[in-house]
């Protein structure tokens, strides 16, 4: 298991490393220019020229990169250019926002999704299969924003049950889930689409396999014969479905951040943009490529563990 952990961590080192770099000379390439953004167009050239002198941009290409991944190299993501603090401490101060949508909406859909997805597969062309393809057709025609935009209108501005905007107080439990209640929906519902049609595609496909008509022959009960023997070899495809998503949440709550303006990475992505905050922008871009790596390799063990021929096939021991 050891090998195999060392060769999954090996191989995600390079492309952690390409990745890094394509955003860095991505995020210097956009149109736009810093100095104009941060003291508007009608600066002269004298005052922007010592603007970007002071801010590096002045310096080879291949200065500022190796300045930039020798700062990276030791935990430094450097200052942002428009609100002029330390990037790291600014996405310390959000982080918590964003953390709790994404993993509220991971779990939402998961926790919709797998049962939905095994009762529709159970009850195979019964009302219940019908309904539930229905739905999930219906969730995964609609992003999450536009999902979020439904709830805004019904539950906070006819029903008036749930608060529009904000991030909550993150001293106040209360005041915090009832403004991550809907985002947490939002993103989890279209998450939970996707999975519930993969579970119930895998799970038919399972059901008809000969072990498990004779565990049934057996007179094992159907709950024993779905959830320990059928599950879990449909689990693998589920769980490259749930790995996948789990990067597409956070994607999507940058989106969904913005439409509920809460105060996290989303604000800073959309700050970033409008004002040409190229640093905050790569930064931001980097933890998301980060996380998307860590999530790979979670789900490379969670494979081994599952089934042992995945990690032997691999070079593992």
């Amino acid at each position: 298991m050891l090998a195999y952990l060392m060769g999954r961590i090996l191989r995600i080192i390079p492309t952690l490393l390409l990745s890094v770099t394509v955003i860095f000379f991505a995020a210097r390439v956009l149109p736009g220019d810093p100095a104009e953004a941060l003291l508007g167009q009608m600066i002269s050239q004298q005052a922007a020229d010592a603007l970007r002198h002071q801010l590096g941009l002045t310096e080879p290409l291949w200065s500022q990169y190796l300045s930039y991944m020798g700062k990276l190299l030791r935990g430094d993501l450097g200052n942002s250019l428009v609100l002029g603090g330390s990037i790291l401490e600014l996405l310390k101060q959000v982080m918590p926002f964003t953390v709790v949508i994404v993993f509220g909406g991971i779990f939402i859909g998961v926790a919709i999704g797998i049962p939905l997805g095994i009762l529709s597969a159970v009850h195979r062309n019964s009302w219940i299969d019908y309904l539930t393809r229905l739905v999930s057709l219906c969730g995964v025609s609609m992003p999450g924003f536009v999902i979020g935009i439904v709830f805004i209108l019904v539950f906070s501005v006819w029903l008036r049950w749930l608060p529009m905007v904000g991030g909550g107080d993150l001293s106040d439990i209360g005041s915090l889930f009832s403004r991550a209640l809907m985002p947490c929906l939002a993103g989890g519902l279209a998450m939970a689409a996707y999975v519930t049609r993969l579970a119930r595609s895998t799970m038919l496909e399972v059901v008809n396999e000969d072990y498990i008509r004779t565990a049934r022959a057996k007179g094992l009960a159907d709950q024993i014969v779905i959830y320990k023997h059928a599950l879990r070899n449909a689990f693998i495809p589920i769980l490259t479905l749930i790995g996948i998503y789990i990067v597409v949440v956070v994607g999507d709550s940058i989106t969904i951040e913005i439409v509920f303006s809460r105060p996290g990475f989303g604000r800073l992505v959309q700050g970033a943009i409008s004002q040409r905050d190229y640093t905050m922008l790569q930064s931001i871009f980097m933890l998301y490529v980060a996380f998307s790596a860590v999530v790979n390799l979670t789900l490379d063990l969670v494979y081994g563990v599952i089934d042992p021929r995945i990690r032997l096939a691999r070079g593992g021991i």
